[in-house]
C-alpha cells in the first residue's frame, strides 16, 4: 500500500454514510477519511465526535472546490442525487464510489460508466452484501459442487415494520427512487445475478400494504436466468414471520440459512472491523445460526448437516477499492454490473405495473 493514505471525501452522513461508509473507510489501510459533507447540524456534530480530525462542510460544491486535494469521492446521499453528484465528481477528475442503487435507470448507469471510462477513472457501486457471511458461504458451496445443479434460488430480505418510518426511502415521489424494489431489491437482484448469471425473463408483484405507505413495501421478483436457474426474491417490510434468508435447491442437496449477516448490526452498535477487540471476531456468528445442507427433510426438524458460516467481510470492499486506486486495475462492482441489475429492477417495475412477464 501507498505510504500516504488516499484522501476520501464522503458526501452524506445519514444511515449509509455514518453506519457503513465512514467506519469502513476509516478501517481500510491506504484510505483516510478527509472530509464529510452534511448540512445537518446534528450530523455535523456527530461526524466531528466520531472522527475528530475530519473536515466537515455543508455542500458538495465546497468539497469539489478542493478536488485537487482529494483522491476519492464516496456518495452516500439520497438516491436522487447519485447521478448528478457522481457526474460532477468524475468531471472534476475524481474516482467515485456510489451507494446502491447507482441510478434510477440502467441507461443512466451506463452513461456514468461511459463517462468514467472516458476519463480513465474508477467508478464502483457499493453492493456490500456481496460480502455478507451467508452469501460468501453459499458461493463456496456452489464452487465446491455441494448442491449439484441449482434449480431454484430463494432469497428473502424481510422485516416487520408495521408502521412506515417516513423519509425519502418511503416517499411515493418517483424522483426519490424510493420503495423496497430499489432499496432491498438492489441487493437481492445483484446477488442473484452474481451467483447465476444474466436474466432472460422477469416477473414481479409489488404492493403497498401498510396504511399511510406511499410506495412498495411488499415485493416479489421472479427471475429466469439464461442458464435455467429460477430465482425467487422477496423484499418486505410487512412480514410478521420471517422466512429463511436463503433456500437454495439443487440436484444433490439444498442449503437453508436463517438470519441476517451480523455486520450491519455491529456497525450500528459502534463496533469496528479493525483496530479494536471487535476485529478478531468481525463478521462471525454463533453455531446455532449456521445454515444446514442436506436433502429429504426440513432443517427445522433436524434435516441436513450444519455448515459453518464463513465470516462476513464488508472491509474487503474498500480494501479492493484502495488496491484498484493504488495498483491500478478494475475496482469491485462496476457500474456496468449495476446497470444489469437495474435492467432487472426496471423490468420488475413494469411487470408489477402491467401484470405481465417481461423478456429481457
Amino acid at each position: 500500500m501507498s505510504a500516504t493514505p488516499l484522501r476520501v471525501g464522503l458526501i452524506g452522513y445519514g444511515l449509509a454514510g455514518s453506519v457503513f461508509h465512514a467506519p469502513l473507510i476509516a478501517a481500510t489501510e491506504g484510505l483516510a477519511l478527509d472530509t464529510v459533507v452534511t448540512s445537518n447540524p446534528e450530523r455535523q456534530q456527530q461526524a466531528r465526535a466520531e472522527f475528530p480530525d475530519v473536515r466537515v462542510v455543508a455542500t458538495p460544491d465546497e468539497l469539489l472546490a478542493r478536488a485537487d486535494e482529494l483522491d476519492l469521492i464516496v456518495i452516500a446521499s439520497p438516491n436522487k442525487t447519485h447521478v448528478p453528484l457522481a457526474t460532477a465528481a468524475l468531471k472534476a477528475g475524481l474516482p467515485v464510489v456510489v451507494d446502491k442503487p447507482v441510478a434510477g435507470t440502467a441507461a443512466e448507469a451506463r452513461e456514468l460508466a461511459a463517462l468514467a471510462e472516458e476519463r480513465g477513472l474508477l467508478l464502483s457501486v457499493f453492493q456490500n452484501r456481496r460480502w455478507d457471511n451467508d452469501f460468501l458461504t453459499l458461493r463456496r458451496l456452489l464452487d465446491e459442487g455441494e448442491l449439484g445443479d441449482v434449480r431454484r434460488f430463494e432469497s428473502r430480505f424481510e422485516r416487520w415494520r408495521p408502521l412506515p418510518k417516513g423519509g425519502w426511502r418511503e416517499s411515493g415521489d418517483p424522483a426519490e427512487i424510493g420503495g423496497l424494489l430499489y432499496d432491498l431489491g438492489s441487493h437481492v437482484v445483484d446477488q442473484a445475478l452474481v451467483l447465476f448469471g444474466p436474466a432472460v425473463s422477469v416477473y414481479a408483484e409489488a404492493d403497498i400494504r401498510r396504511p399511510g405507505a406511499e410506495t412498495d413495501d411488499d415485493t416479489f421478483i421472479a427471475i429466469t436466468h439464461a442458464n435455467g436457474v429460477r430465482s425467487h426474491l422477496y423484499v418486505s417490510a410487512t412480514t410478521a414471520q420471517l422466512g429463511p434468508r436463503f433456500r437454495v435447491l439443487g440436484s444433490k442437496a439444498g442449503y437453508v440459512k436463517y438470519g441476517l449477516d451480523p455486520q450491519e448490526a455491529a456497525l450500528r452498535e459502534g463496533a469496528r472491523p479493525a483496530g479494536s477487540a471487535d476485529s478478531a471476531v468481525w463478521g462471525t456468528e454463533p453455531e446455532e445460526l449456521w445454515g444446514r445442507l442436506g436433502s429429504g427433510e426440513s432443517p427445522l426438524t433436524g434435516g441436513g448437516e450444519p455448515v459453518r458460516t464463513l465470516p462476513g467481510d464488508y472491509p474487503a470492499y474498500y480494501a479492493a477499492v484502495a488496491k484498484a486506486l493504488i495498483d491500478g486495475g478494475p475496482g469491485p462492482v462496476t457500474a456496468v454490473e449495476a446497470a444489469a441489475a437495474l435492467d432487472v429492477l426496471e423490468a420488475a417495475r413494469r411487470s408489477a405495473r402491467d401484470k405481465v412477464a417481461v423478456t429481457l
